[in-house]
């Protein structure tokens, strides 16, 4: 055979394998979009990867809005019984921010469903907008840790353990329970998934600090906690 012969056909089968994957893909999404792929029951230790992977818009939301954070803030400056509603820490283009970016990372991680196998969050095009709840849930958490440490006349910057590392796990426990509860449920909260919410509780608080170790020292936050 020619060498232009074997060259022809070696083409040929790269655009073969180029198409056939594409078509796989292209089948993956249509059945993640209109609610045809289930998963099935998970070995413990997957269960729990895939519930700290899944919150992952929850993570970025909260450094992003830190990084996006100028302008109006949410409380517009007002204040109630002499002391800041919020403070110039929480502002309209944080929230916005962070939400987009937790929500756009929570997009890749679904492309990666459909092209590599992982998790995604759901079947169905609702599950397109689950991501953008969680990161939205995170923010609005952090916004009520922060409301209820300056009814306690706690100040901005100040550490409040506890609060401090889960306000926006809560926060986002419970949007996601209100906006998407069949995510919530199924992934932190029946069989394996409990495992998961246990992960996540384990893990935030070294993540938090690290974050925001991080934060500090790019110049970003005033206090390394």
């Amino acid at each position: 055979m020619s060498h232009g012969r074997r060259k022809s056909l070696s083409s040929a089968g790269t655009v073969d394998i180029v198409f056939r994957r594409y078509v796989t893909s292209r089948e993956r999404l249509k059945r993640v979009l209109s609610g045809s792929v289930v998963r099935g029951p998970m070995d413990p230790l997957v269960a729990i990867a895939v519930g700290v992977w899944l919150f992952l818009p929850a993570y970025v939301a909260n450094p992003s809005a830190v990084l996006t954070g100028f302008g109006t803030p949410v409380d517009l400056g007002w204040s109630w019984r002499g002391r800041r509603i919020l403070g110039d820490g929480k502002t309209w283009n944080g929230l916005i921010g962070g939400t987009l970016a937790g929500g756009f990372i929570g997009l890749l991680q679904m492309l990666l469903a459909v092209t590599a196998g992982l998790p995604g969050f759901g079947e169905g095009r609702g599950a397109l907008i689950v991501p953008f709840i969680l990161a939205f849930g995170a923010l609005v958490g952090d916004m009520l840790g922060s409301l209820i440490k300056r009814r306690f006349g706690i100040e901005r910057g100040a550490s409040t353990p506890i609060l401090d590392q889960y306000d926006f796990v809560i926060g986002t426990f419970l949007m996601g329970m209100i906006l998407a509860p069949d995510f919530i449920i199924r992934t932190y909260l029946a069989g394996e998934g409990v495992l998961s919410l246990v992960a996540i509780i384990v893990l935030t608080p070294p993540l938090h600090r690290a974050v925001n170790i991080l934060g500090y020292r790019m110049g970003q936050k005033d206090v390394p906690w």
